[in-house]
């Protein structure tokens, strides 16, 4: 059976009218006549079938089911405020939706979000993980995602040109300084991530290494997992430049080892090939294009320090 509600105008003007217990009083804040809002009350108690004031002649006084209806009607008021200021308040258009990688955006893009929202403040951006797939995905304008950079119906660019490499804590869980060379590694000290094609497995044999046992070690789904493990010593993750080199260079991590592989996997910033960005979606989009190619330039520059 189809529930009536009460008009809104009808809702507000109750609400007002109890906060004040005067109904000249809501009427300045609804900017209504007092004669529209004791109207809009009777029409109100007329459809719910019971008085909620009490007619005074100082005033109003709430019956026993204005008193119960009150703090109900104000909660919803206030939460139906709240989300469409979220939403649409200040003016704002509604934000642009961008789904990402949860390793990238926590170790690439979250550091450099505040310099885009400094430049950019009129821009909305709501950020929604893409280990969450459910019909929510559908309403991303774009999406930071790992691969190849060649999926069907979206157009993309690529963020990153990374090379792989093994990273750890300068000192071990256990206590001992991590192995001279790859080929001392101990298959329970590697840590891998499900879902990548270039693993342990591809870096040992890229670089002369594939006698080293891989199949041993912990194994994780996201490799920001992997990552905070190595930090804390479990083992040795198979780093990717654009999400370690901040840890390097603050000295959470170390690269032991002077062999580097490239990667033909990255990341990309994508969205269908048929969809029209909005104008601040174009913003964003050509933001971080532009902050991948400083990154990129950083990054090298950080990563010969460290080689040399």
């Amino acid at each position: 059976m189809k529930k009536r509600l009460p008009p809104l105008n009808w809702l507000r003007a109750f609400e007002a009218s109890a906060r004040h217990l005067n109904f000249t009083q809501a009427a300045a804040e609804l900017s209504l006549t007092q004669a529209a809002i004791s109207q809009q009350v009777k029409g109100l108690e007329s459809q719910l079938g019971t008085n909620l004031f009490k007619r005074l002649p100082r005033g109003l006084e709430l019956t026993e089911a204005g008193q119960a209806y009150m703090p109900v009607i104000h909660d919803s008021i206030e939460r139906l405020a709240a989300a469409t200021d979220e939403l649409f308040g200040q003016g704002r258009r509604r934000p642009i939706t961008v789904r990402a990688n949860l390793v990238f955006f926590t170790t690439w893009l979250a550091p450099r979000l505040g310099r885009f929202r400094a430049a950019h403040p009129e821009v909305g951006l709501h950020f929604t993980s893409n280990i969450w797939l459910d019909e929510r995905s559908k309403e991303a304008s774009m999406e930071i995602r790992y691969g190849k950079g060649n999926w069907a119906g979206l157009r993309s660019v690529q963020l990153t040109h990374d090379e792989l490499f093994p990273v750890c804590s300068p000192r071990l869980l256990s206590g001992e300084l991590p192995p001279a060379s790859p080929g001392e590694l101990s298959a329970d000290s590697m840590l891998h991530v499900i879902g990548y094609e270039e693993g342990w497995g591809y870096w040992l044999n890229k670089t002369g290494f594939q006698h080293v046992d891989a199949s041993q070690g912990m194994q994780f789904d996201t490799l920001i997992t992997a990552l905070e493990m190595a930090v804390r010593g479990h083992g040795m993750a198979l780093g990717r430049t654009s999400l370690v080199a901040e840890m390097l260079a603050d000295g959470r991590l170390i690269a032991p080892f002077s062999q580097r592989v490239p990667a033909s996997e990255a990341f990309h910033l994508s969205c269908p090939s048929h969809m029209q960005l909005s104008p601040h979606g174009e913003t964003f989009w050509s933001w971080l294009v532009e902050e991948s190619t400083r990154a990129g330039d950083n990054e090298h520059a950080l990563m010969s320090q460290i080689q040399h």
